[in-house]
């Protein structure tokens, strides 16, 4: 794809989730399909009809095993955030069909144990995972998602822990 086409792309909707516990560690997962470091918080798309706070607590469940009823939502970011893929990268991911996703962020609190953690769900996407503070994550996340993620960690700084 050339990038003019790849520019004219609409980006997938999509829902990110800082999932904080209660010493303000936040939820990282070691993405399964790299073996480079690809460390990155639980995200998902939303799908056709479904609300975005109803799309996060399904996606938190489905790659972290985690219930919603171990979290509380504690704020979300008003607007959506939106990333591109490196160009190498969009024909392989969704068919082509988006240049990047847009994403509505929420912080979740974590109110239950470590042992509702398990990554091994119907579809891994983690093949380990650790609490991080901000700083770590933002040295183990892709370079294409740093500033989406530094634009999360500020927007929600006041809130950890």
């Amino acid at each position: 794809m050339t990038p003019e086409e790849i520019s004219n792309l609409p980006y997938r909707p999509c829902v990110g989730l800082m999932v904080c516990n209660k010493d303000g560690g936040i939820f990282a997962g070691q993405r399964i399909d790299s073996s480079a470091d690809a460390w990155q918080m639980p995200q998902g798309g939303v799908e056709k009809g479904e609300e975005p706070r109803a799309a996060a607590l399904r996606e938190l469940e489905e790659e972290t095993g985690i219930p919603p009823e171990a979290v509380e939502i504690v704020a979300e970011i008003d607007d959506w955030i939106p990333y591109d893929l490196p160009h190498h990268l969009v024909p392989k991911l969704w068919k082509g069909r988006y240049r990047g996703q847009k994403q509505k962020w929420f912080l979740l609190r974590f109110t239950g144990d470590d042992s509702l953690i398990n990554i091994q769900t119907k579809h891994p996407e983690f093949s380990r995972w650790c609490w991080l503070e901000p700083q770590e994550l933002l040295a183990k996340i892709v370079p294409f998602k740093r500033d989406t993620y530094e634009t999360v960690i500020r927007e929600f700084r006041d809130q950890l822990a």
